[in-house]
């Protein structure tokens, strides 16, 4: 991997020594900006890195939503970078825009999916920059990515072309999504609710409100978990977009994964199928939340997205 050094802005609150640290991938990118802020949150900037393929460009655009239990930052980044999405994506003549959406202990989920809207937003504001076709853009991610990217895609914004500010004319739909293994139901996690979930080193109640459950009522606490559900969402999409229907998805799932039940997957399938979308489920026999010999999986979605986003 190729990339500009060192980083534009510093990196607090991580040791410099492993931010220093790089995964090893295909060779299928170069980094063509590092750290591109794309919105301001709260004072704080919300920043982007924009790959680009080794080989020709094919003028479709990919936003990834970097997320590892709905925390990101330089060191969750690269441990994505190593799982070779972005290397297959490139591969296929993707330009790659990897959103870092925030972390849930400074931001909710509800504002986690705001944020991806505002890369979409932003990517399509500055498509002729990127070299990129604003029309084909697909959303990507994994885990927590995938649960964010799900959820932006169902919730898709319209453009507001009159605007004066170019960043409020595109809107956010988009033509394609996949997701790896993305939890998709925080009302029904497996038989367990989400805010019942004890998961070592995550910050679940912030993911929901801020300042956690404190003060909150069990009716308001079930209106968070639904309205952070993709299941949820898509099984009311018909009732919100009358006429339209969400787009494409396909889904990956490990038949052994032990941090987001397998049927969290085959239940939005079901769900995407019930508003009107395609959508298609590929699992994994075996695997646990994440496998290292991805690779078929991993071309299988770069070629799907080929085929989804075609000029």
């Amino acid at each position: 991997m190729t990339g500009p050094e060192p980083f534009p802005v510093e990196i607090l609150h991580r040791p410099g020594a492993v931010l220093r640290m790089r995964p090893k991938t295909r060779g299928g990118f170069v980094t063509l900006q590092t750290q591109r802020v794309y919105a301001e949150a709260h004072g704080a900037g919300l920043v982007m890195d924009v790959l680009g393929p080794a080989g020709p460009a094919n003028g479709a655009a990919i936003i990834d939503v970097v997320s590892s239990g709905w925390q990101c930052d330089r060191v969750v980044y690269n441990e994505h970078l190593g799982l070779g999405l972005c290397d297959a994506l490139c591969a296929r003549g993707f330009t790659v825009f990897a959103v870092l959406p925030g972390s849930s202990n400074l931001f909710t989920g509800t504002e986690m999916v705001r944020h991806v809207h505002a890369a979409i937003r932003h990517v399509r504001a500055h498509a002729k920059a990127f070299g990129i076709d604003p029309v084909r853009v697909g959303l990507a991610g994994v885990s927590a990515g995938g649960h964010l990217a799900a959820l932006a895609a169902l919730t898709a914004h319209a453009g507001r072309p009159e605007s004066r500010d170019a960043w409020r004319r595109p809107g956010t739909a988009v033509g394609a999504v996949a997701a790896f293994f993305p939890p998709s139901d925080l009302v029904d996690f497996g038989g367990v609710r989400f805010d019942r979930v004890r998961l070592e080193g995550l910050d679940l109640p912030g993911l929901l409100f801020k300042g956690g459950l404190s003060g909150r009522t069990q009716p308001e606490i079930l209106a968070r978990l639904e309205e952070l559900s993709p299941v949820r969402v898509a099984a009311k999409f018909s009732e919100r977009h009358p006429g339209a229907v969400p787009p494409p998805l396909l889904l990956f799932h490990g038949t052994a994964d032990r941090v987001v039940p397998p049927e969290q997957s085959a239940r939005l399938r079901d769900a995407w199928r019930t508003a009107g979308g395609r959508a298609e489920l590929q699992v994994r026999e075996g695997a646990d939340h994440a496998w290292t010999d991805n690779a078929v999986e991993l071309d299988q979605a770069a070629a799907w997205f080929a085929a989804a986003l075609e000029a």
